[in-house]
């Protein structure tokens, strides 16, 4: 077993600057938790108080249910990866990966045995032999990862392990720890501020903001059912877009909005929820994501025009930043889905009509933020 618990864990710098606040989550074991948010946003010290590389200021911190508030990072069975390799330049990638059993005073030859076993998951066998400025980016982080895994620790803690290497190398060594985590029976907690690795890698997303925690859950729960207008930017790409929009009570349980004037249909599923929640009609914030925005033809119902701004060609779709009253709006459209007169290109200031799937708009609360439903 290997959990890992926070419960109401503070961090505060100086009496003053409190970066991490009411931090509260339970890991289970085996899990891979993945903490993600913009930078300065506390992800990282409360990977560091787990390590013990940061003092808690206030809650409490439980590994397999022992308090280890004050316990000693080398007693907390735990290893950490960072974004900077930390691997000694002086040693060979064999003795950098030996460094932790030795100091723990292992057998020789169960070091040797472990040692083997590890760079042999990772694909580093051929490399025992080199020193670090002999590997490229993704070479030195696998032997980062490998020196980490060899003291086979209960948790292993990685910061942003990713965020020096290149856009491909990134792609390569995301599949790596997807494939190292169902190899190794280790409960892992991961930083970064990149939503796509948080997506593609963790089995829970924990998304903060200001040292506070936004919403806790699986990739397809904060996609789908984001809690408040900063979830629901933060995660996708392009990022979601947002319209002031009036929500309007048709009868008791119908409702519909309305965007610059035009009325938006809105799902029977969302209306239920509304009349459920007793929604009051007036000003909300209407999100919608880009791919969720269709091309539409003058006689369609709910339907906005603009003018095309900006045009990005990314091969199987196209990006397309369209002006409609003044405000910018994104749209994803897959290159086939092209009606057939813009199918040889999308030229500055073509005028496009477009709709929302009325199954994918998401409401919040113009104060609060939060989502309706």
């Amino acid at each position: 077993m290997s959990t890992v618990t926070l419960n109401n864990v503070k961090k505060i710098y100086n009496n003053t600057v409190t970066a991490v606040q009411s931090f509260s989550l339970d890991v289970a074991d085996k899990e891979f938790i993945v903490l993600v948010g913009p930078s300065g946003c506390g992800k990282s010290t409360t990977l560091r108080m787990v390590a013990g590389l940061e003092e808690i200021s206030e809650g409490e911190l439980y590994i397999d249910g022992k308090l280890m508030n004050n316990v000693e990072p080398k007693d907390r069975d735990i290893a950490m990866v960072f974004q900077s390799y930390a691997l000694y330049p002086h040693m060979t990638v064999r003795e950098n990966m030996e460094f932790p059993l030795k100091l723990r005073k292992v057998p020789k030859a169960e070091i040797a045995q472990r040692v083997q076993e590890v760079a042999e998951i990772l694909g580093i066998t051929e490399y025992l032999k080199r020193k670090p400025k002999e590997l490229s980016g993704g070479q030195r982080q696998r032997v980062a990862i490998g020196r980490a895994m060899v003291r086979e620790p209960k948790v292993l803690l990685m910061d942003e392990p990713l965020s020096n290497l290149d856009a491909k190398l990134r792609n390569q060594m995301r599949a790596e720890i997807i494939k190292l985590r169902q190899r190794i029976d280790t409960t892992f907690m991961y930083v970064t501020h990149d939503q796509t690795e948080a997506m593609t890698l963790g089995d829970r997303i924990v998304i903060m903001k200001d040292g506070f925690i936004q919403q806790i859950g699986t990739p397809q729960q904060v996609f789908e059912h984001p809690e408040n207008v900063f979830v629901a930017g933060f995660i996708g790409t392009p990022q979601m877009n947002f319209f002031q929009a009036k929500l309007v009570k048709a009868s008791e349980n119908a409702y519909y909005a309305e965007v610059f004037g035009t009325v938006i249909t809105l799902s029977e599923k969302t209306q239920k929820a509304l009349a459920e929640n007793a929604a009051e009609t007036g000003t909300v914030i209407l999100g919608i994501r880009p791919e969720h925005i269709r091309f539409a033809t003058a006689d369609s119902e709910n339907v906005l025009s603009g003018s095309v701004e900006v045009s990005e060609m990314m091969g199987s779709e196209y990006y397309l930043h369209v002006t409609c009253n003044g405000q910018d709006v994104i749209l994803r459209v897959p290159t086939s889905d092209l009606p057939e007169a813009l199918r040889g290109g999308i030229n500055y200031g073509t005028e496009i009509k477009f709709t929302f799937r009325s199954d994918a708009i998401h409401l919040f609360h113009p104060e609060t933020e939060q989502n309706f439903i």
